[in-house]
Order: structure tokens, then sequence, then C-alpha cells
């Protein structure tokens, strides 16, 4: 396996992971960057582009894009918090007061900051939406704005794996009168420099790589884990929250349809390279090369400060929330206990560390089973953090 790329001194330990998970856990087509300081300190990539094809036909470029999945819930989540460092959003004004049609069916006292922290006990759709439904932004907002909750808002947390698209979507249209992907076009990724979109343009469509499943290896030595029986039973149970929570679209999406990747779904759709996930969390933290910072200090610590831990009543494990950002713990372990950030179910992984000053970033074209803590992603974090040691 060829690895392209680059490394500063001190990061070695990055690459050797970076072509282990090649050699023994199954990467196809994959890529990492890492920045500390706001400078970039590893700039990896190696194999297909494509899951399904061969890696001396189309090889994974520089440029190479895939979709992320719920890793694009950080880039939504810093819209919102952006939009109330500029003082356009109360974090803790009911939704209803951007987004009126929202209070129906016990909603009212639903606030933003419930909304983000996922508390806002509406992560299923009584009557799924499909494809198509999903992608319009006037039909999922309509969908969770009838939708009554199944917890007391504010009282509880679960994980809004679906429904967090329409939720943040709309509440951003309502205050800025965008779209949420043209929001990010504008305000986040264009001036950090950062190539990520949500709503990918038909000019990039040819660089994104088609995505995947791939089975855990069966290689020799490879510690392989089971999931808690609760879990297991969670997934199996077409009436669980776990079940309805990640089928609130159904069927599920062709994730290489161009239609799709062209959809503004910010729960689930985002698309990115490695570096510039890593760019856009770096910019969290303070400035980049070439790019402005865009939190604030005080912005970063909302992001950051804990809003929900304990069981998830959808993911069914116990998990911790800032404002739209998972924390470090069992469930997600990053960095140390100051990061935050947000993995892709089955992949992909984007985070911030300001006590160390890292942003991390990655991404590949195969999805395995896993919901939170990918050991590919992971035996890239235990890298970063023994090269930091």
């Amino acid at each position: 396996m060829d690895v392209n790329g680059t490394v500063a001194e001190g990061f070695e330990p990055v690459r050797d992971a970076f072509v282990k998970n090649f050699e023994l856990l199954g990467d196809r087509g994959a890529a990492v960057a890492v920045y500390r300081d706001g400078h970039r300190v590893v700039d990896l990539w190696g194999g297909a582009r494509d899951f399904d094809g061969d890696a001396g036909r189309a090889p994974w470029e520089r440029d190479t894009a895939q979709i992320v999945r719920s890793a694009t819930k950080g880039v939504a989540a810093a819209v919102l918090l952006l939009l109330w460092q500029r003082g356009q959003l109360d974090l803790d004004a009911p939704v209803d007061e951007y987004w009126p049609e929202y209070k129906a069916a016990g909603k009212e006292r639903t606030s933003v900051r419930q909304l983000l922290a996922h508390r806002a006990g509406v992560p299923v759709l009584d009557r799924p939406l499909t494809p198509a439904e999903a992608a319009d932004p006037d039909t999922g907002a309509a969908a969770v704005a009838a939708q009554a909750p199944v917890w007391e808002p504010g009282t509880d947390h679960g994980y809004h794996a679906q429904t967090f698209s329409w939720l943040t979507g709309e509440l951003v249209r309502r205050v800025t009168g965008r779209g949420i992907g043209e929001w990010i076009a504008d305000e986040i990724a264009g001036p950090v420099g950062a190539e990520l979109w949500l709503g990918l343009p038909e000019v990039e469509q040819t660089r994104v790589g088609r995505v995947g499943p791939v089975a855990a290896p069966e290689t020799a030595g490879v510690l392989r884990t089971r999931p808690k029986r609760a879990v297991s039973e969670a997934y199996a149970d077409p009436a669980s929250l776990t079940r309805r929570a990640f089928g609130a679209i159904s069927p599920l999406p062709d994730e290489n349809d161009p239609a799709y990747r062209a959809a503004a779904l910010p729960a689930s759709n985002g698309i990115a390279t490695a570096d510039g996930l890593a760019r856009f969390y770096a910019s969290l933290i303070g400035e980049v090369d070439g790019g402005r910072r865009l939190f604030a200090p005080e912005t970063m610590e909302q992001a950051r400060t804990e809003q929900s831990a304990g069981p998830d009543r959808v993911l069914v494990i116990s998990t911790r929330f800032g404002l739209g950002y998972m924390l470090h713990g069992s469930a997600t372990p990053l960095l140390s206990p100051t990061s935050f950030g947000h993995p892709g179910r089955g992949g992909a992984l984007g985070f911030a560390d300001p006590e160390s000053g890292i942003a991390f970033g990655y991404v590949t074209n195969g999805f395995r089973k896993s919901v939170t803590a990918d050991p590919r992603a992971q035996a890239l974090v235990r890298a970063v953090r023994t090269a930091l040691s």
C-alpha cells in the first residue's frame, strides 16, 4: 500500500498507524490530517478513491473528498454558535421564537440550547420521510414541527441521528433567510479555506469517491469487540427509539447518488476532505495558516461545556454532549477531556483539543458498523497522543 503525504518531525507515529489501518484494519481508501496551533503537521492519504475500486486505477488523491455522515453535525452546530456569537440567536430562547410552527404538540418550551444538546425529545418521526422528502427542507421542517416529543423536552437526552438535519437547518433558515449549506459555504468554508460542503456543487462531484460498507477484518491479533446485549437488541428491534431514530429516512438514501450529495442534510451528508475537516476544527480554537479564527474563546467554551451526560435513550450507551458536539468519554474517546468534535457513523471523525492545540480530521470510503468510535480513527487518535507525549 502506497501512502502519500507528509508528517512533521515527531508525528511519525501517525504515519505508522495510518499504514497499519490498511494492513490490519481493512481501510481501502482514507486520509488523515492534523493541525497543531493552526499549522498542518500531518497530511496523509492512500488507497483507492472508491471503496469498490482498484487503487491502481483510481487512487485516492490529496484533494479526494468523501461523505462524512454525522461528522457533519459538528459543522452545523458551528453555524448556530456563530449566530449566537454575532448576537443573532439566543441559545436560551424558545425555538418557536424564531420558528413559530415548532411549538406544536407540546414543544413550546424547547430551547435552542436543548435542541443542540440532543434534549429536544424528537429523535424520531412517526412517519419516516422518503429520501426525496428528506432532501426538501420544507417537508423535513414541517415533519419535525408537527412531531410530538417522546420525552418532555429538556428532561433527558437521546441522539437525534436524522432529525438534527431539519431542526438545525430550519432554525438557520428562519434566523438568516439562507439555507444552512449556503451559510456554511459563505461564512465558514470560504473564510477558513476548508474543503467541505453541505450540498455538494455539481462542479465538485468528480472529486468525491464512492463509499460503501466494509466488514471488520478477521486479522489475527486485532481485537474485535462485541456490542453489549442491550445495544444489539435496540438496533434489532424495529420499535426501539434506536431503530426509529436512524430510520427517520426510509428507505436509506443511496450515499453515492449525486442528487443525495447535492442535498443539504446537516445531520448526515456533508462532504469533506480530511484536511477540510481538520482545518475547520483548527479554526474553532485558534487562527489557521491562511484563514481566520471562527470561534471567540467564550463561544468555544459554550461548544464544549457539558449539557447532556449519562445513558442515551437512542444510542443505549452513556454519551456526553456539549452544544452540538460530542465530548470526550467512553463512547467517543477523543484526545483528552478538553476535546470536542463529532464522529460519522462507521468511519469519519473530526475534533479539536484546545489544551494541546490539536485539530484532527479522518475520512474514509469504507464504513464499518461502529457508531461512535471507529477502530481506525481511534488508532490514529492514539498515535497523535503518542506523538505529543
